[in-house]
């Protein structure tokens, strides 16, 4: 089971970082936009790390249900941390959003929200971590 363990935070880590980056693609775009600056590339930059980050997240969901399965459903900070975890699911499915409408050329977000919203994804992470090494319920 450590080397599922293993390969699940590999994963997490992987899907993170697509996580954490893709904001700043669109914060960037935004602010080229305003410039003038063709930000074509930012567009190709945004739609294949999210496809990346979009493998990571499978890679990272097999064996963390093949840990839950094998260890079992217990304690409740199990229920809370797929809790957060639903969360950011969700927030990895708007992030597919905005970069779809980014591809189509339509508006998206100012800069100032990606920057915020960049924040969003930390804030679901740090509880995780809390619930899965302190488990303190």
């Amino acid at each position: 089971m450590l080397w599922i363990k293993v390969a699940h935070v590999l994963f997490v880590i992987a899907w993170m970082a697509g996580l954490f980056y893709l904001p700043r693609i669109f914060v960037h775009h935004q602010e080229g936009s305003n410039a003038g600056e063709d930000v074509r590339r930012l567009v190709t930059m945004a739609q294949k790390l999210f496809r990346f980050s979009s493998v990571m997240m499978v890679l990272a969901i097999v064996p963390g249900t093949v840990l839950w399965l094998g260890y079992g459903f217990n304690g409740g900070w199990m229920h809370a941390k797929l809790g957060f975890v639903g969360l950011l699911l969700a927030y990895h499915g708007q992030s597919y959003r905005y970069t779809r409408r980014l591809a189509e050329g339509q508006t998206i977000p100012s800069s100032l929200y990606f920057r915020i919203y960049n924040e969003a994804a930390l804030l679901l992470v740090i509880p995780i971590l809390i619930l899965v090494i302190v488990k303190p319920f």
